[in-house]
């Protein structure tokens, strides 16, 4: 073969693999769109103890069909900003409680309330009780603040305020649940007095500074039976520990 021969035949093979390499990319992306392929499953499957995060999205839940499919615990999205009480929190509350499942509630932290005025929504809206999870503080990016980066001593400031209220209110470890970014950002090396739930669909997460997460959720793409909201989907967590620690965790 001539080297010209040569050289026209690398290029064509390059091309094919570079097609084929493109097309497996795009039909893996439809697959995970659909909720057909779930990169982190097969990861998950090491932890014994999985769970759901739910809110209005998910509509009317039939919460005992739920707990028929291997779902030890539940969080049940409560509030959000100052004000703000998710429309299907006090029926779930209710239902969910019924069940085997261990549940909490989750609050949805704003950048633009103070760290007191969302504390007191979260205690007028949440009732205590010792075996329940612990509350939630969901510190992620909305709307346009990933591109305009809320200043890091405000947010360590607010959400100081509102992890002090509610851990002497609830006398529990508050959960702050985060994405990786959302992390690095304004939780890495600091509230050391807070567990970490971190959100990872594609990847087993791994945090900055070495700190262990307590709940990781690992896709937000699972279909199960038992829901009829506008969200066809439901987010699907782990807890890092056995069950016999997660009987006893936040209690």
């Amino acid at each position: 073969m001539t080297r010209t021969n040569k050289v026209s035949s690398y290029i064509t093979w390059l091309l094919w693999l570079t097609g084929l390499i493109l097309v497996g990319a795009v039909t893996l992306f439809f697959l995970w769109r659909q909720g057909i392929w779930i990169p982190n499953a097969f990861r998950a499957d090491d932890y014994a103890v999985k769970g759901i995060d739910v809110s209005a999205y998910q509509g009317e839940i039939n919460w005992p069909k739920i707990e028929n499919q291997d779902m030890e615990f539940a969080f049940l999205k409560a509030t959000e900003g100052s004000s703000f009480v998710d429309e299907r929190f006090a029926y779930n509350w209710e239902e969910a409680r019924k069940t085997s499942l261990r549940v909490g509630a989750y609050h949805f932290f704003s950048y633009e309330s103070s760290g007191k005025t969302q504390a007191e929504n979260f205690i007028r809206t949440v009732s205590k009780d010792a075996n329940d999870l612990p509350p939630v503080i969901d510190v992620e990016f909305y709307g346009d603040k990933e591109k305009n980066l809320p200043v890091r001593s405000d947010v360590e400031k607010e959400l100081k305020t509102m992890i002090d209220m509610l851990g002497k209110h609830y006398g529990k470890r508050i959960i702050i649940y985060t994405t990786q970014k959302a992390y690095d950002l304004y939780i890495k090396d600091g509230f050391r007095e807070s567990d970490i739930w971190i959100r990872d669909v594609f990847t087993d997460p791994s945090l900055p500074d070495k700190r262990n997460w307590v709940f990781w959720q690992y896709t937000d793409k699972e279909r199960l039976e038992g829901y009829n909201g506008k969200e066809k989907f439901i987010d699907v967590n782990v807890f890092h520990r056995s069950s016999a620690e997660f009987n006893a965790y936040g209690k």
